[in-house]
């Protein structure tokens, strides 16, 4: 069924002519994203945006919304005074549903422990005119590929890795929940243009290679911050060679370099996908305009004009790679890992191999990992590592079922997971590990932070493709070369595996299995959405206030984090999902993954009002009702990782006045300005140094923030000495009004009252 086809088709209407403006605008070709960008733009200025400089309004197409963040966004729309949604919007439930048991009977406990939330949600869904997608219909970014995501589009939503739509063309972005408000209520969407990185791909696939290989080599370059402020976009002869699903792999884990979004150009393997998933008309409008799909061919035929960067990658040479622990650029490829693990002493067992999840889920992913399986069952192998399987979606889930894929892993001792995110975001309740108990995992997942899987800071986790992960699985071991090892077989031979391959899509077509999508009443007026005064999963918000004009005098250095403080640092998930629609209780979350800069304790510090040693969310709740606010200082990439609002909503409600840092991540800084709190930067990173523990903080010229203006930081040690130095910012106009009336919703709320 084809989704908001008049909405694709008005798209298509305007772009040609909009990327001819562009091109005189510009003088020069365009690449594929300035395209998409052009033709999204809801007003067209007078001159051309500068990359990484000017803000630009951008009218996206659609939002997505996943349960955790969902909750949030809803309760803020709700305060934004609109009757229905601008844009066509969904809302995904794949967070919540815990993996512990197997898929049957972990949906059924969701279903239980979660069912306000979900009534919640369905009511609100209902009432406001969003698409609700049932527990167990899929993860958000396999279901929006599979139904949503068309070339050329854009689209917003409120998860780090909704770039998955980069697969299909898309510029998909992720954001927090007062951005999706900000587009859900009709208002247009601020973006910083974007610069705009090349990676050419020649070549093509042989072998244990696959599509994760090319962005686990990309992270290696890039880092997880060195695609920040920019779009990456891949183009060149060798993006022929990848699926539809093999781009969305790519694009989607583009989240862990920073990267605003990642895309590749139109081609018929996204027509083919296309027309797989009952979409050939989306595929011939795409056919009809394919020209505007892709980066015109003078890009291609001189990129280093047109990037800021060029990467090429030759796909024929690419070996499979593997990333981590702890951070997903620490990237090597397969054959340098067990000397890499013996030399900086990880745990050379792997106690768990995993595969699935929105990133690696597709049927040719499934297909992969089960032709090793088949391959292992023949000659009597089986798993010496725990392993587990998410299917991404409802109908990848019945389709590997009705074609044998199912049959022949769980026949290996898998455990086929609900279709949710289950262990890639925490929400995985290991019983084979105690806590703090050294050991190894491998994953194909995206992120692989420290506790991000099991809550297990002891755990190493390591991502790689499906297929290797599942060679893994048998092997059990990080030392094994899956291109070259040998396993030894039940009767003493030594079985060395065939490099796997798997059809690309069913030649069955896919089973839809059974289909989770509640569409909008049409008696909108008549839904009461119900919010119980006592729930300790839901609470309606109270606006936060307005700035009062004056300067920051007299704050408290609540935090000082040493090293990586990302949103998983800042507002950890796991258990602490279930508070996601309860601001105040999931602020007894805040900063308890932080290091203490002062001590390097996690999660804790001195208060320096009374002496004693307490955990930051007991530290900053007294600092609060103590009358004081406060200042966070953070190191390099400050909110690296999820596009979690708590993460900044939380601090807010905390007292937190400013988060001064080395430098931020992209959606953590925006965040920070949607809920009024001041990102600033330091001029001299040096200066971090600087902060005390017990200081006495201003931060001085308010009064004349504008853009470009820098603020000065005052610190009074008790010694009596005083320090200054400059602090920057980001903020454009728009954001400052934001910050002036206290938060983006409470200007999107006098819009809607005016």
């Amino acid at each position: 069924m084809v989704m908001d086809l008049e909405m694709i088709k008005s798209v298509y209407a305007n772009l040609r002519a909009r990327h001819e403006r562009a091109r005189q605008w510009l003088g020069r070709p365009l690449t594929y994203t300035e395209k998409v960008l052009f033709s999204h733009m809801s007003e067209l200025p007078t001159t051309p945006p500068k990359r990484r400089k000017t803000y630009v309004n951008l009218q996206p197409d659609r939002v997505a919304l996943q349960d955790a963040t969902a909750q949030m966004a809803l309760l803020q729309f709700m305060n934004a005074g609109k009757k229905r949604v601008s844009v066509p919007s969904t809302v995904h439930c794949d967070h919540l549903i815990r993996a512990q048991l197997g898929a049957r009977k972990d949906l059924q406990m969701a279903n239980a422990e979660n069912s306000e939330v979900y009534d919640f949600l369905t009511t609100v869904s209902q009432k406001y005119g969003l698409g609700f997608w049932k527990p167990g219909s899929g993860i958000i970014h396999q279901v929006v590929l599979e139904n949503y995501a068309f070339p050329g589009g854009m689209m917003i939503g409120t998860d780090s890795h909704t770039p998955n739509a980069g697969g299909l063309g898309m510029v998909a972005i992720g954001v927090g929940g007062a951005d999706a408000v900000d587009v859900m209520a009709g208002l247009p969407w601020e973006l910083r243009w974007p610069g705009v990185i090349g990676v050419r791909l020649t070549g093509s696939f042989n072998g244990w290679t696959s599509a994760k290989d090319v962005i686990l080599k990309v992270a290696g370059i890039l880092t997880v911050k060195g695609g920040t402020g920019c779009i990456v976009e891949y183009f060149g002869p060798g993006t022929a060679s990848i699926s539809c699903t093999g781009k969305g792999t790519i694009t989607n884990m583009g989240a862990e370099i920073g990267a605003t979004t990642s895309l590749f150009p139109y081609d018929e393997r996204m027509a083919t996908y296309l027309r797989a998933t009952e979409r050939a008309a989306v595929a011939s409008l795409a056919d009809g305009v394919a020209d505007g799909l892709r980066a015109d061919p003078e890009v291609d035929d001189d990129p280093s004009r047109y990037y800021d960067q060029l990467i090429e990658i030759d796909l024929s040479t690419l070996e499979p790679h593997v990333v981590g622990p702890h951070t997903p650029d620490l990237a090597r490829p397969v054959s340098r890992l067990g000397g890499e693990a013996k030399e900086k002493g990880y745990p050379i067992k792997l106690t768990a191999a995993l595969i699935g999840s929105c990133t690696n889920s597709s049927y040719e992913d499934i297909g992969r990992a089960t032709h090793i399986a088949r391959q292992a069952a023949k000659h009597g192998l089986k798993p010496k590592s725990n392993f587990l399987i998410t299917p991404g979606s409802e109908q990848i889930r019945a389709t590997i079922e009705r074609d044998g894929m199912m049959e022949t892993l769980t026949a290996a001792g898998g455990v086929v997971l609900a279709n949710a995110c289950g262990p890639c975001i925490g929400q995985w309740k290991r019983s084979d590990i105690a806590s703090g108990e050294k050991n190894s995992i491998i994953t194909s997942f995206n992120r692989n932070f420290a506790k991000r899987n099991d809550g297990n800071p002891g755990t190493n986790a390591f991502i790689a493709s499906p297929e290797v992960v599942t060679a893994f699985a048998y092997a059990g071991r990080l030392d094994f070369n899956p291109l070259v090892d040998s396993l030894a077989a039940p009767d003493g031979t030594q079985v060395r595996f065939e490099p796997p391959v798997a059809d690309e899509l069913p030649q069955k077509g896919f089973d839809p299995g059974e289909r989770g999508l509640i569409t909008p009443a049409d008696d909108f007026d008549a839904v009461i959405v119900s919010v119980a005064p006592k729930s300790d999963r839901l609470q309606l918000l109270e606006p936060f206030a307005a700035w009062d004009g004056d300067d920051f005098e007299g704050l408290l250095v609540g935090v000082k984090a040493k090293g990586k403080c990302t949103t998983d640092h800042v507002s950890p998930a796991g258990p602490w999902l279930k508070y996601r629609g309860h601001l105040e209780n999931i602020s007894r979350n805040l900063y308890i993954g932080a290091v203490n800069a002062f001590d390097d304790a996690v999660g804790q510090a001195r208060n320096i009002l009374t002496g004693e040693t307490m955990s930051y969310p007991d530290l900053l709740k007294a600092y609060k009702e103590a009358g004081y606010n406060w200042v966070m200082i953070g190191d390099e990439n400050y909110g690296e990782g999820s596009s979690r609002e708590h993460a900044a909503m939380e601090p807010r409600f905390m007292g937190c006045k400013a988060i001064i840092a080395r430098s931020f991540a992209r959606i953590a800084e925006t965040n920070l300005k949607k809920q009024g709190v001041l990102p600033l930067t330091f001029v001299d990173p040096a200066d971090y140094d600087k902060v005390r523990e017990d200081d006495r903080v201003a931060i001085r010229g308010l009064a004349g923030l504008a853009p470009g203006s820098k603020l000065t930081c005052e610190l009074t040690h008790t010694d009596g000495n005083v320090e200054r130095f400059e602090l920057v910012h980001s903020m454009s106009p728009t954001q400052i009004d934001w910050f002036k009336a206290g938060s983006a919703l409470n200007l999107v709320a006098q819009h809607a009252a005016a």
